[in-house]
């Protein structure tokens, strides 16, 4: 079971309230509908699709949450970090995959972070329009971590870019 198709099973309300009722000890279709109040119907396809993506096993008749499955679809779902593992730990805490998940509140680490960016998207001494500017920035802000106005306003203020006349460079 891969993290995505885990996502699927459980994006409908229903078969995350027969999840849940599962995981809190329902061992049958009987006990599911009780505690969730769902139709019988729907409780029966829900546990099927579960069963399917294999969230949920039948073990003698009794159902019961695939915690192997879980466990497997947590570790192999892990994102890959965008720095090697010996890198720096602030950049395998707010970067996964090349994209911003987080800004660092403490100043220091917010720097080596944003000198990070500023190193892999502006070559020194080339000037840049504003435009190509926010275009270079705004794959970094794909996962919300930050939007790429504040990432552009933290490297000026950081001095890792410089504005002269809507014009940025890199020092």
């Amino acid at each position: 079971m891969t993290a995505h198709a885990l996502a699927g099973a459980l994006a409908d309300d229903g078969r995350r309230r027969i999840f849940a009722a599962i995981v809190l000890g329902a061992a049958s279709a009987e006990d599911v509908t009780e505690r969730t109040g769902l139709p019988a119907r729907v409780v029966l396809t829900g546990v099927r699709r579960l069963t399917d993506a294999g969230l949920v096993t039948g073990v003698n008749g009794a159902l019961a949450a695939d915690e192997a499955s879980l466990r497997t679809a947590a570790r192999d779902g892990r994102p890959a970090d965008d720095a090697e593992p010996a890198a720096d730990p602030v950049l395998r805490t707010f970067l996964r995959a090349g994209v911003l998940v987080g800004m660092p509140a403490q100043r220091s680490r917010r720097r080596l972070l944003l000198a990070h960016i500023a190193e892999r998207s502006f070559e020194p001494g080339t000037r840049y329009p504003e435009r190509a500017v926010d275009d270079a920035l705004k794959p970094w802000c794909a996962a919300g971590g930050s939007d790429h106005a504040t990432l552009r306003r933290y490297l000026i203020d950081e001095r890792l870019l410089t504005r002269e006349q809507g014009i940025y460079q890199r020092p």
